[in-house]
């Protein structure tokens, strides 16, 4: 192997671990409400990936905000609105949700994202589905 070849392997992998791989992925998700007669399917996008972060030595001497990890979240992002079917006049059929429109690794915001480790696998529907497609373009 030259000398050239492995120096830019090398350079390679270093890049591709400091480099981001946060950006929006596709998902699904299902809303529902409890008096409304149908689940409504949404297809929208979300950040994910992975960000470069380090543990820190001496966790005990540091203040707490100096031991905040980045994590892959929403750098820009519109909210869309959905009208839930078959809901009762009393019922507020709308529901709102972000969609991603671009990503960044950055402290996780709580005013407008989930900030957990795992989040709890409830992403099914139990009343019969409708899909809702949007159709946008950036």
């Amino acid at each position: 192997m030259s000398a050239l070849f492995l120096m830019s392997m090398i350079f390679c992998l270093l890049c591709g671990q400091t480099m981001s791989l946060c950006v929006p992925h596709e998902y699904t998700i299902h809303i529902e409400k409890r008096e409304c007669a149908f689940c409504l399917t949404i297809n929208t996008t979300i950040c994910a990936g992975y960000c470069m972060t380090r543990d820190i030595n001496g966790k005990l001497f540091l203040p707490k905000y100096a031991l905040s990890q980045n994590v892959c979240t929403y750098g820009d992002f519109i909210y869309r609105t959905v009208e839930i079917p078959g809901c009762p006049h009393h019922v507020t059929p709308y529901f709102s949700y972000p969609v991603a429109l671009s990503c960044k690794c950055g402290k996780c915001n709580t005013d407008y994202s989930d900030c957990i480790h795992e989040g709890i696998d409830e992403n099914y529907c139990t009343k019969p589905q409708k899909s809702y497609v949007v159709e946008f373009s950036l």
